[in-house]
């Protein structure tokens, strides 16, 4: 049997990505779909996630946002960054085995769905989720600013290992990256914020949220992921 290596409240940085580093997210309703899981499958009760976006279809997942209501939350979900072939989330655990149910949750919901969509075979992800405890209030800081400066890989590869060549551009793609919870953090509220669990977040939020500011917040030298066995 694996261990189990989560405490209730305490905080992780939990990642993953995609088999060989294939995409995962293909196009805006793959992104979108993920964050559907992320809001859905955030209850302890089962979740007929089939069935309840039947109830959606053919409208936006705005709606879905607003109406359905998960209870008994195995998480807060603190911030999140979805890329092509990977994804980020800083939760904190509510009750024992919340994080390793609510993943199972989210990356089994996804994979289903990914798989039949694409008639993909073999594994979607790149092994288990990987996990750092985040255990200091810097160290909270350095990952808050470094997942929600993520995306900005999309624009500039390769940013954190070198001069950000231009941070206006980077700005303002941050700011209209839909992805992430940067948007609702830093630029305005929207149903999706409801993934979030935003009032136990924001006290770690500055309010002045500019790239260099962000970029003032993340530095290197802490070692982001111990493999969970």
């Amino acid at each position: 049997m694996r261990r189990d290596p989560f405490a209730a409240e305490e905080t992780h940085h939990l990642f993953n990505r995609g088999a060989h580093k294939q995409e995962i997210f293909l196009n805006d309703v793959d992104y979108m779909r993920f964050q559907v899981l992320l809001f859905l499958a955030n209850s302890s009760k089962n979740i007929d996630v089939r069935n309840i976006l039947k109830r959606y279809e053919g409208e936006s997942f705005v709606r879905l946002f607003a109406d359905e209501h998960p209870d008994q939350s195995l998480v807060d979900v603190l911030a999140y960054s979805l890329l092509p072939n990977h994804f980020h989330l800083v939760v904190r655990e509510k009750g024992d085995g919340g994080i390793t149910t609510f993943m199972r949750k989210v990356c089994t919901g996804y994979s289903m769905y990914f798989n039949l969509k694409y008639d993909h075979s073999g594994t979607l992800f790149q092994g288990p989720f990987k996990s750092s405890h985040i255990d200091t209030d810097p160290y909270f800081n350095w990952i808050f600013a470094y997942v929600h400066l993520n995306p900005v890989a999309i624009v500039e590869p390769k940013w954190d290992e070198k001069e950000l060549q231009n941070p206006a551009r980077a700005q303002k793609f941050l700011d209209g990256y839909k992805y992430s919870s940067h948007y609702d953090f830093y630029v305005a509220e929207r149903p999706e914020r409801a993934i979030l669990a935003y009032d136990e977040a924001r006290q770690y939020v500055e309010k002045k949220a500019d790239i260099q500011a962000l970029l003032a917040s993340y530095g290197h030298g802490r070692v982001l992921f111990e493999k969970i066995p």
